[in-house]
């Protein structure tokens, strides 16, 4: 369930968990333990709780953000062992020892901090909201294809929704974070 609270001139939405079935039961917690952006860290939350909810709601790590909730819009995009994935419905406990990059750490490596830079050089930003998404997911292509082709970008983007329409922005923004004379 969703609680929107109104507060300051915006929104936040802030999840509660609900006793329901299908729905971890906080009595079922354990603690685990997370590679989270090159630190060891321990939460103690139920192993089916998806890893968005443990970030935000546990950990108080607010870059990733909610959107659609079923995986499709890529606002909760972060790495696992370097590929962009989902975490709207990644269980926490089926990361193991894997590397959890999020975007409060993204800029440490070589790809996430020319992507960011190329973010702000081209002013790609409208809302902001979905962006955090759209920069791991370009940073995790550079990581992979260093100088993506267009239909490589199209690619690793098309999982990526901007409400905003930055879209030829964002192409622009991977480009010059490639190197790219095209962008």
């Amino acid at each position: 369930m969703l609680i929107i609270e109104a507060g300051a001139g915006c929104v936040s939405m802030q999840r509660k968990h609900v006793i329901a079935t299908g729905t971890p039961r906080m009595e079922d917690r354990e603690m685990l333990k997370l590679n989270l952006n090159g630190e060891a860290r321990e939460v103690d939350a139920p192993a089916e709780m998806p890893l968005l909810w443990v970030l935000r709601d546990i950990l108080g790590m607010t870059g990733t953000k909610f959107g659609c909730g079923i995986a499709q819009c890529g606002a909760c995009t972060v790495h696992i062992d370097g590929k962009a994935v989902r975490s709207c419905l990644l269980p926490i406990g089926s990361i193991g020892d894997r590397a959890i990059t999020t975007i409060e750490a993204v800029g440490q490596k070589p790809e996430g901090a020319r992507v960011q830079k190329a973010w702000l050089d081209l002013e790609v930003v409208q809302c902001g909201y979905c962006q955090s998404g759209q920069i791991m997911s370009a940073a995790a292509l550079l990581a992979a294809t260093p100088h993506p082709d267009d239909a490589d970008i199209d690619a690793a983007m098309s999982g990526n929704i901007c409400r905003c329409g930055t879209y030829v922005r964002i192409r622009a923004a991977i480009k010059r974070a490639a190197g790219s004379s095209q962008a």
